[in-house]
């Protein structure tokens, strides 16, 4: 009778490691899914500042240019080019 229950308590221990290890690796294969998928989302948004960077870049590269300040006089500030004619349209200013 004894050796039956040491044999049986052997199996038990075996099993137990069994579905511990089954488990552990499981949950891991979680993770790493998580993983790859934070990746994903990284190199997304490293190459959406890319294209920003390029795009501030440009704009450093431009911001002295007589045309650049022209526009920003006329578009930010609503200046104009002397003797220049401007004509507003007053039913826009209305509300209209």
């Amino acid at each position: 009778m004894k050796f039956n229950i040491k044999k049986l308590l052997k199996k038990a221990v075996i099993v137990a490691f069994i579905i511990y290890f089954s488990v552990t690796i499981y949950n891991q294969q979680k993770v790493l899914e998580d993983y790859r998928s934070n990746i994903a989302t990284v190199n997304q948004e490293i190459e959406e500042k890319k294209e920003y960077k390029e795009s501030l870049n440009s704009l450093k590269e431009n911001v002295n240019s007589p045309e650049y300040i022209e526009k920003i006089a006329r578009e930010k500030l609503q200046m104009y080019m002397p003797n220049e004619k401007v004509y507003r349209d007053t039913d826009t200013m209305k509300g209209n």
